[in-house]
């Protein structure tokens, strides 16, 4: 009689182990796409997954860092919970800064960690780490499963924990020993015990009366929406709720799409890069309609200073969050969608002629502009043909750095979960493997990675995985071979000093630039040697005359791409708060 293959067999035919129940209970939480890279202490669950291909696609990413990356994008862009799995020891470490950013961007993520067995737990065994203790500070909830029959429990607790309230990581790290135990007929409907956790109330009719009297009295409102209108697929709410009242849109890094980017009464970012416009209507603003936001420094600038001339409503699931940073006169600890919904039927289109004409005039004084040299690239002008392009239709992700900052600044945005990026944690080579992960999510969408070469180094070894598992994600490296955003401080604030921000080899002529605007005549690292070297496809661009056609190409190219545009390194974001500053210190050239 011919043998068993486990890897075909159905769960029925063979004993039921703890990595069955739990990739089992992945597969009832609707989980299609995991990114795992294995280990010693993880195999048990990888070899479960070879048994769910049929149900759950897992994508090896060729770093855990690259995984984790990748689990928040596929999060960001399809609003269900990214899940990545790594061994013990170095794989679990690997995913900290992860974590740490899930856990700051308000991601829902569920990481499963391989342990080694619990009866050596503590003995400093072989690729042990206490992953529970490094890990509890950066993630929402951390789990260590000790006995095979809670597994079911944790998972549907994990991703419960992870989806609702305010968005995070959760962690279960799973002892090998238990992943291997025979679990007797488990129980996948089994009950949560979470006697602490609560979710907030929908707004009082009390709280949403507030808001309204605040709203008749207010001749300048502005509102100020940030990454809680995305946690809460407020979007649509947020678009109505605006054009109804005829009130001026301010958005966070994370807030953009909340409204389109054409919109009337889209004022584009705020804050240190934000526009002039935008800062200087919350400066002036009597009242601040704040959704789904943290008063982070790069938004406020000094606190003390920050939209102090008005009333300050607002609305966050995080109770945490309310009065932390900045007093609220109206304090709604709701969700945003929900308090939306109920506030929108009851208000009215305000008169706020006078308020738009103000705004008006503040755009015609200091709108977007960026200098339109033919003699290079500039930055801004690649991203700008990008968006004319692609009229809107995209799902885009970034490093960090100015390349970030310019894609916020000059990238056209329809609606939300088309932007993907690390606002409060700033991860160095995030672009890339986020990136990989929207396009698991949508496979027949356009996706794009804006980069800097600085920061697209951090990860490139993904370029691997988008070659291997078929995702045809487009990179667009903004190449300037230095730390641009250092380099901008340097020059501001250190008098031009460098400080070892220069990413080529010092001691090679060909590969320093001879002046403002020269190109160096050799680029290290060479993007696309690299890039071919990986089955990926790739293209160099030195002159503007190029940039149309090079973007044409790389957007019809049917597989990933990478474009690399070479760019003065001298170009700054502009405009700028100071980091402390108010819109007093912004500067404009």
């Amino acid at each position: 009689m011919a043998a068993i293959d486990d890897r075909k067999a159905p769960t029925a035919t063979r004993p039921t182990t703890g990595a069955d129940v739990l990739v089992e209970s992945l597969a009832r939480h609707g989980v299609d796409v995991v990114f795992a890279y294995p280990g010693g202490a993880s195999m048990p669950m990888h070899q479960a997954l070879t048994r769910y291909r049929d149900r759950i696609r897992t994508i090896l990413p060729r770093h855990e860092q690259g995984g984790v990356f990748a689990a928040e994008g596929y999060a960001r862009a399809s609003g269900k919970p990214g899940v990545v799995m790594a061994t013990s020891g170095p794989g679990a470490l690997n995913l900290v800064t992860g974590l740490a950013d899930a856990k700051m961007d308000s991601i829902p993520l569920v990481a499963i960690t391989g342990q080694v067995p619990t009866h050596v737990i503590g003995t400093d065994a072989f690729q042990e780490t206490p992953t529970v203790e490094v890990c509890r500070a950066i993630t929402k909830h951390a789990y260590l499963v000790q006995d095979a029959r809670d597994v079911a429990r944790v998972v549907k607790e994990a991703f419960y924990l992870a989806t609702t309230g305010r968005p995070g990581p959760v962690l279960i790290d799973m002892p090998k020993d238990v992943q291997n135990t025979i679990v007797a007929n488990p129980d996948y409907d089994v009950a949560m015990d979470l006697p602490g956790y609560r979710l907030p109330a929908p707004p009082s009719a009390e709280k949403l009366r507030e808001v309204l009297e605040a709203l008749r009295a207010s001749e300048r409102p502005i509102i100020y929406c940030g990454g809680g209108v995305l946690a809460s697929d407020a979007g649509e709410a947020l678009r109505e709720f605006a054009a109804k009242t005829g009130i001026p849109v301010a958005m966070t890094v994370h807030g953009l799409g909340a409204i389109p980017s054409d919109h009337y009464l889209s004022l584009g970012m705020l804050g240190m890069h934000g526009t002039v416009y935008a800062n200087m209507a919350v400066n002036h603003a009597d009242l601040l309609l704040a959704l789904g936001v943290r008063f982070d420094d790069r938004v406020t600038g000094k606190l003390t200073e920050f939209a102090k001339h008005g009333r300050i409503v607002h609305v966050d699931i995080d109770a945490s969050e309310i009065n932390k940073n900045k007093f609220a006169h109206i304090p709604i600890h709701t969700d945003v969608g929900s308090f939306l919904r109920e506030l929108t039927p009851l208000v009215s289109t305000g008169d706020y002629r006078a308020w738009h004409k103000q705004v008006d005039a503040w755009r015609a004084s200091d709108p977007m502009v960026y200098d339109q040299r033919d003699d290079a690239i500039m930055p801004q002008y690649v991203l700008d043909e990008f968006s004319r392009l692609t009229e809107g239709e995209f799902i885009m992700s970034t490093g960090v750095g100015q390349h970030q900052m310019w894609a916020a600044q000059w990238t056209k945005f329809k609606r939300l979960r088309t932007w993907i990026t690390s606002g409060g944690l700033g991860s160095m080579g995030y672009g890339l493997p986020a990136a990989m992960g929207a396009q698991a999510a949508f496979p027949d969408a356009l996706v794009v990675d804006i980069d800097g070469d600085g920061s697209f180094l951090m990860n490139i070894q993904e370029l691997a995985t988008v070659f291997c598992e078929n995702l045809p994600v487009k990179m667009i490296v903004l190449n300037n071979q230095h730390l641009g955003m250092v380099v901008q401080w340097e020059d501001r604030f250190h008098q031009g000093n460098r400080a070892h921000t220069y990413l080529g080899p010092i001691d090679h002529p060909e590969a320093v630039g001879k002046g403002d605007g020269d190109l160096p005549d050799v680029t290290y690292p060479d993007f696309v040697a690299i890039a071919r070297g990986f089955g990926v496809a790739s293209r160099q661009v030195r002159k503007k005359s190029e940039v149309v056609d090079a973007l044409r190409e790389m957007i019809a190219h049917k597989g990933p791409y990478v474009l690399d545009v070479l760019v003065p390194y001298q170009e700054h974001v502009l405009p700028m708060i100071p980091a402390g500053g108010t819109v007093r210190d912004i500067i404009k050239s």
